[in-house]
């Protein structure tokens, strides 16, 4: 099974994926908190509950994480968890996946080459000004394996702090790579023996 690896820098970064401390509770309460407070914006009011979401959903989120079993990685900026949240997630490239990329709105297609990461040549999408003015800026970055699509997305809650933000987010995801576990014979025990494969 694929499963994704990353260098986040200690100091720029609080992990959500498998916090389950004082600590990583509350980035986890302060991000998810900034993430329903920009759809409640986009909808224009504040959804009943808002406040009781985040905190469920905070409480909730390492666990789910935790079964995700490494397909999916996320962080807060570790100095203001309510600005930035990220999310990595690796998927098997289905046709069913290819068909809905393939039908993304136009804004999508407007990427560049995102060049020096392990996953090789991938895709980065910018969108500080996003179509719908209540819609939040985010930065999304995109690798086709050939049997696996990889992507980062970047949440950003302030327009004016985008590109102050953005290149800590570029070496974040040019530190994603995958690992997976491959089949070797069989062990002493009689068990599967799995070699874990970490490419350079």
């Amino acid at each position: 099974m694929a499963r994704l690896q990353a260098q986040a820098d200690p100091a720029r970064w609080a992990p959500i994926t498998g916090s389950f401390g004082l600590r990583g509770r509350r980035a986890r309460k302060k991000a998810i908190g900034m993430l329903l407070g920009q759809a409640n914006a986009a909808f224009g009011r504040e959804q009943p509950g808002s406040r009781m979401a985040a905190w469920a959903m905070s409480q909730a989120l390492p666990a789910l994480m935790r079964r995700a079993d490494g397909r999916v990685l996320a962080w807060v900026w570790k100095d203001d968890p309510e600005l930035l949240v990220v999310m990595a997630q690796v998927q098997v490239l289905t046709s069913a996946l290819r068909a809905a990329r393939a039908s993304m709105p136009i804004e999508y297609d407007d990427t560049e080459n995102f060049t020096g990461s392990p996953l090789g040549v991938g895709e980065k999408l910018e969108m500080p000004l996003p179509p719908n003015e209540r819609q939040t800026p985010f930065a999304s970055y995109t690798w086709d394996t050939g049997t696996h699509l990889v992507t980062l997305t970047a949440v950003i809650a302030d327009r004016e702090r985008f590109g102050v933000v953005l290149p800590a987010v570029d070496d974040l995801a040019r530190s994603l790579r995958l690992v997976d576990d491959l089949a070797v014979g069989e062990r002493p025990d009689g068990g599967p023996g799995n070699l874990r494969i970490d490419p350079a």
